[in-house]
C-alpha cells in the first residue's frame, strides 16, 4: 500500500513538473518583441523647423522596416543568413526610409521577412517566425511578417514592407491591422531589394487610419486636393464566394457602412470573372492549368497563374545566378515554385505585359476616378503554424486569385480588419485604380470607424447568411439583375428582378428595371404593366414613364405614349429621349 502511495506521489510530481516545464516553454515562445525584429537601430529625424513653420508631419512616430530596405551601414539580410553573409553593408539608406525620417519619424529597427521575401506564410526557419499577436498559434502572413507583427503588437506606430503578390496585404489580413499596397511605380524602389520588378511595390502598416494616411502623404508626395467621396462601391460577388467563412457577414459590414456614410445608391455588384473574360482577351492565350486532369478556365485563377509566372521569372532573373552559386537551403515552398518553373518563352513574357495593360485598362474603366472595388483580402483564415495547407496548390490558388488583381494591374489596395471569426482576424480590401492612392487613403480614413462599428454590430448579432434582411437580399437580387441586363441576358435579368419584387414588393426601381428587360424581349404588355406599377409607387420615376411610353407606342396607344413622354419632360425638361419621342409621335399621329 505504501509502495502504491509512493508511486502515486512520484507520478503526481512528474505531472506537475511537466506542466511547469510546458508553461515555461509556452512563456518563452512569445518574446517581448514577438520575434518581429532582426536588428534594432535608431535613425533620428532632423530638428524641427523654427516657428512659424509647421512641424514635421510624422513627428513623434516610431517605425520599423522590413529587412529588404537598405539602411546605411547595415547589411540587408533578405530573410536568409547566407545572403547576409555574402553581401556588404549598404552604402546609403533607401529613398523611402530617408523620406520618412526626414518627415519626422524615428526608425527603430529592421524586421523579419520570408526567405528572400518570396512567400506569403511569414514563416522563417532561420530567424524564427514572428508571433501573430492576433492569433498566436497561426502564421502571421508574409512576406513582410515582422513589419505587420510590430504594428499589431503596438511596438511601433507604423512599419514598411514590400508587396509583390500580397507581401503587405496578407500579413495585414492575418494580423488584423491596416495594410496598404501602393500603385505600381508611384513610390521609389531605390534601395529596396527586388523580388519581381513588374509587381513589387512599397507597402505600409498601421492600426490608426490617420497615421496610415499621413505616412502615405509623405511617401506619395502628392499635392493637396479636396477630399472626394466614392461615387461607386462595387462588390465583387464571385470573389467573396472564395471565402471559407460566412460571405454575408463580411459583405454586410461593407454594405451597412457604405449606406450609412454615402447612401445605398452608390452600391453595385459585379462578377469579375465575366468582366475580365470580356475585357482581358489576352488571358485566353495564357496556358491554363489542368485541375484533376481537366482543363477548366477561370479568368481570376488564370490571373493568379500569370502573377506567379511573372514573379518566378523575374525572381530568377534577379537572383538565379546567386542561388546557383551559393546553393542556399531554401524553404520547401520556394524550392517547389522555382523548380516547377516552365521553360520561359519571350512570347509568354510579352503576353503577360499585354494582360497587365488590358487588366489595368479594364479596372480603370470599371472604377474611373471615384470608384472602389471591394474584395476579400484573403480567402482563408490564417493557417496554423507548420500546417500542410500552406504548401497546397488549392490554398495558393485561392490566395493568389484575390491577390493578383491588384498585383498584375498595378492598382493600389488597402486591407482593412473587420472583426474576428473563430478567434482569427477577418478583413476586406478596397481597391482603387492605378494612381488613385490618395483617394484610397482618404476613403479608408473616412470609412474605418464605421466599418469597425458595423463589424462590432455584426459580431454581437451573430449575423449569418440567413439573418440578412429581405430588403438587403432584394437589393442583391436587383444588382444581379442589372449585371445580367448588361450582359444582354434578358430572361435571366427578369428572373432576378422578379426575385427582388417577391422580397420587397414596394420598390419602384425593381418594377421599372423588369419593364426594361421585358421591352428588350418584345413583351410590351408586361412592360406597360410593370411601368404602371412603378409609377404608382413613385410618381417621379422618369425611367418608368419613358419605358411605359415606349411600350404603349409599340402597342399602338400613341396618344397615351405621348402623354407619358410629355410627363417625363415635366420632370426632366432636358431629357432628349422624351423630347425626340414625343415630337416624332406628334408628327406621325396628331
Amino acid at each position: 500500500m505504501a509502495s502504491q502511495t509512493a508511486n502515486l506521489w512520484v507520478l503526481l510530481g512528474l505531472g506537475i513538473a511537466g506542466i511547469v516545464l510546458v508553461t515555461r516553454k509556452l512563456k518563452r515562445a512569445v518574446p517581448a518583441d514577438f520575434g518581429a525584429f532582426v536588428r534594432r537601430l535608431h535613425l533620428l529625424p532632423p530638428p524641427q523647423p523654427a516657428p512659424p513653420k509647421a512641424p514635421h508631419p510624422l513627428t513623434g512616430l516610431a517605425f520599423a522596416v522590413s529587412d529588404v530596405f537598405d539602411i546605411e551601414g547595415c547589411v540587408t539580410g533578405f530573410g536568409h543568413p547566407d545572403w547576409e553573409k555574402a553581401h556588404e553593408a549598404a552604402a546609403r539608406t533607401s529613398t523611402v526610409v530617408s523620406m520618412l525620417v526626414e518627415g519626422g519619424a524615428t526608425c527603430v529597427g529592421k524586421t523579419v521577412v520570408d526567405e528572400m521575401a518570396f512567400g506569403i506564410s511569414g514563416e522563417n526557419k532561420h530567424y524564427g517566425t514572428p508571433t501573430n499577436p492576433a492569433a498566436t498559434a497561426r502564421v502571421p502572413g508574409g512576406s513582410s511578417s515582422g513589419a505587420a507583427v510590430a504594428v499589431a503588437a503596438n511596438l511601433v506606430d507604423f512599419s514598411l514592407g514590400i508587396d509583390t503578390i500580397g507581401g503587405a496585404r496578407v500579413p495585414a489580413g492575418y494580423c488584423g491591422v491596416i495594410g496598404f499596397r501602393s500603385s505600381h511605380g508611384t513610390i521609389s524602389n531605390v534601395g529596396v531589394l527586388p523580388v519581381s520588378t513588374s509587381l513589387d511595390t512599397v507597402g505600409w502598416f498601421a492600426k490608426d487610419p490617420s497615421i496610415l494616411r499621413r505616412v502615405g502623404h509623405v511617401l506619395l508626395q502628392v499635392p493637396f486636393t479636396v477630399q472626394r467621396n466614392p461615387r461607386q462601391m462595387i462588390i465583387a460577388e464571385d470573389c467573396f464566394q472564395l471565402l471559407k467563412i460566412s460571405v454575408d457577414r463580411v459583405v454586410q459590414v461593407v454594405v451597412k457602412a457604405t449606406e450609412k456614410l454615402y447612401g445605398r445608391q452608390i452600391l453595385k455588384h459585379e462578377n469579375l470573372e465575366s468582366y475580365f473574360n470580356s475585357k482581358v482577351p489576352s488571358l485566353k492565350a495564357f496556358p491554363a492549368k489542368k485541375t484533376n486532369g481537366e482543363l477548366k478556365r477561370s479568368s481570376i485563377r488564370d490571373l493568379a497563374e500569370v502573377a506567379m509566372f511573372v514573379q518566378r521569372h523575374e525572381f530568377i532573373t534577379n537572383h538565379g545566378e546567386w542561388i546557383h552559386s551559393a546553393n542556399p537551403i531554401l524553404d520547401v515552398v520556394i524550392s517547389k515554385q522555382l523548380h516547377n518553373m516552365p521553360q520561359t518563352a519571350e512570347v509568354d513574357v510579352d503576353n503577360c505585359r499585354l494582360i497587365r495593360n488590358e487588366l489595368r485598362s479594364a479596372i480603370n474603366s470599371l472604377l474611373k476616378d471615384d470608384g472602389i472595388l471591394v474584395i476579400p483580402t484573403v480567402a482563408d483564415p490564417p493557417p496554423k503554424l507548420g500546417a500542410k495547407e500552406l504548401q497546397s496548390e488549392d490554398y495558393q490558388s485561392r490566395a493568389f486569385s484575390l491577390l493578383s488583381i491588384a498585383s498584375v494591374s498595378g492598382c493600389c489596395q488597402v486591407s482593412v480588419p473587420v472583426g474576428f471569426h473563430d478567434k482569427s482576424p477577418v478583413s476586406v480590401s478596397l481597391i482603387a485604380r492605378n494612381g488613385g492612392d490618395r483617394f484610397l487613403l482618404d476613403t479608408v480614413n473616412a470609412m474605418y470607424a464605421t466599418l469597425q462599428e458595423q463589424a462590432d454590430i455584426a459580431s454581437k448579432s451573430k449575423l449569418t447568411r440567413n439573418a440578412v434582411t429581405q430588403e438587403d437580399s432584394a437589393e442583391i437580387a436587383k444588382e444581379k439583375g442589372n449585371q445580367a441586363f448588361k450582359e444582354k441576358q434578358w430572361q435571366k435579368a427578369i428572373s432576378f428582378y422578379t426575385e427582388a419584387i417577391k422580397l420587397s414588393g414596394n420598390n419602384a426601381t425593381y418594377y421599372s428595371n423588369r419593364a426594361a428587360a421585358y421591352l428588350e424581349l418584345g413583351s410590351f404588355l408586361q412592360a406597360e404593366a410593370d411601368s404602371t406599377k412603378a409609377i404608382s409607387l413613385d410618381k417621379k420615376n422618369i425611367k418608368a414613364y419613358l419605358r411605359r411610353g415606349t411600350a404603349r407606342e409599340m402597342l399602338g396607344y400613341y396618344k397615351e405614349a405621348i402623354e407619358d413622354f410629355n410627363y417625363a419632360l415635366v420632370l426632366e425638361p432636358t431629357n432628349k429621349r422624351a423630347s425626340l419621342s414625343a415630337e416624332r409621335l406628334r408628327k406621325l399621329f396628331l
